[in-house]
């Protein structure tokens, strides 16, 4: 569902803040003597810039050169939740803050929550909005008139797999999940050690995009009130679905990201992967003995006439709330995302895939050097980018992301379809529990 602006008083905490538009400095601090937002006449600003990205000095130094009125310093962070909890501690301070931070689309509702972020949109063009799937848009509106960011890079998940095998074994590409499970029990009856996938019990990131290409969103605002509903019927498919394929055995139920895994997709015994666009980088990096043997395909559908995707990362450069200068901040943020001559040098200087869309033919001209045998990579990944639905976060996802990890760790060892189900009814649990018992307002 899209939210609407009864967001802002609808996360009310009894002991900690209220979630607020941010929007403090661009009223006090940021008014400068000219009557300008953030600096005085002929006055230069200097604004500092959080970012995990690589590179990212050498895509700023674009800017600084053509801006010497307005110079941004990149300071390199860590990424995640150290960099959240680093700027969550800056603001309490009241000092040591940012101007521009990067963040993650999940953890925008945690930072607003505790009045981390301004509100920025009297500070960009109107028309920007536009240049964004409406999925990757609400993610920084929060289904608000305000704006906590400009989308910077996207996760559309795609199915990556072996063309080699599936040729050898006369297996069509599945574009349905019924066809995936019937791929996936030919495959592994053939050669016993030959998988077509994993279930990972250790990435939360990939399973929720798993639920939203299905239909999912976690989180919700009903009045003034949260609502959860990690325990709909979306999300209980998607989990019924992979529990019964690790309880046949036909799908393996080992992490990814280990080096059992990296060795599995570079010996051929693992031979597809559901992962999001930047997966060519991690394939380069884990799998080099295969480069030429993998395509890439849009995800299997569960209602074919419908398409659909699900995103897996992704990240906004976002003005903090005690920035002296958001209109600058939000005029470098505005450019550094979505100028043509920026998102070229985000892609070949930070491997990123940028989430504004009129810039993706430009930037993306040719493929990734690991998928040179598919020329139109990054047309089906611009295709299928815009089929991603609207997925709204809560201010407490690192919970649910920690249940995710408990409770389908065990139903994955144990290998049972009904402990999947069980599990998802547990992170509802968990994460309703917790929300109420950090003071917010909630709806069950």
């Amino acid at each position: 569902m899209r939210l609407t602006t009864g967001f802002k008083a609808a996360a009310a905490l009894a002991a900690a803040a209220l979630l607020v538009t941010g929007c403090s400095s661009s009223d006090d601090a940021g008014t400068g003597t000219d009557g300008s937002t953030g600096k005085a006449s002929g006055e230069k600003v200097e604004l500092t810039f959080w970012t995990w990205a690589p590179n990212m000095d050498k895509v700023v130094a674009l800017w600084n050169a053509e801006n010497p009125d307005i110079q941004v310093t990149v300071n390199k962070q860590d990424g995640g939740d150290p960099a959240v909890t680093k700027l969550l501690t800056a603001i309490k301070a009241g000092s040591g803050a940012p101007d521009i931070m990067q963040a993650e689309y999940q953890k925008i509702p945690t930072l607003v929550s505790s009045d981390a972020l301004a509100d920025i949109s009297g500070e960009i063009p109107a028309d920007v909005a536009a240049g964004f799937p409406e999925g990757i848009w609400n993610a920084v509106t929060l289904g608000s008139e305000a704006v906590y960011g400009v989308p910077q890079d996207s996760g559309p998940m795609q199915f990556y797999y072996r063309a080699d095998v599936f040729e050898n074994l006369g297996i069509a590409v599945p574009t349905t999940w019924d066809e995936y499970a019937a791929a996936a029990a030919a495959i592994h009856a053939a050669d016993p050690n030959v998988y077509l996938g994993t279930f990972s019990a250790t990435d939360a990131g990939w399973f929720t995009g798993l639920a939203q290409q299905a239909g999912a969103s976690w989180w919700g605002i009903d009045g003034d009130a949260w609502t959860v509903s990690i325990d709909d019927t979306a999300t209980e498919k998607v989990a019924s679905y992979w529990g019964g394929l690790v309880e046949e055995g036909v799908i393996n139920n080992k992490p990814m990201y280990t080096p059992e895994w990296n060795a599995a997709l570079n010996n051929g015994t693992e031979v597809g992967w559901l992962s999001a666009v930047w997966a060519p980088g991690v394939l380069e990096g884990n799998a080099p003995d295969t480069q030429g043997k993998w395509k890439m395909a849009p995800m299997p559908q569960w209602d074919a006439a419908k398409p659909a995707t699900g995103n897996w990362g992704g990240s906004a450069t976002a003005v903090t709330s005690q920035s002296k200068h958001p209109a600058e901040a939000a005029e470098f943020i505005t450019w550094l995302n979505t100028s043509q001559d920026a998102v070229n040098a985000l892609v070949t200087e930070s491997g990123i895939y940028p989430a504004y869309s009129p810039a993706q033919a430009g930037a993306l001209a040719e493929p990734p050097a690991f998928f040179s045998n598919q020329p139109d990579f990054f047309e089906i990944a611009g295709e299928t980018a815009k089929t991603a639905g609207s997925f709204t976060y809560g201010p407490n996802v690192n919970v649910a992301y920690s249940a995710y990890n408990d409770e389908f760790g065990k139903a994955a060892e144990a290998k049972s379809q009904a402990k999947f189900l069980d599990a998802v009814a547990a992170m509802q649990k968990v994460t309703l529990e917790d929300l109420k018992n950090s003071g917010f307002s909630v709806k069950e």
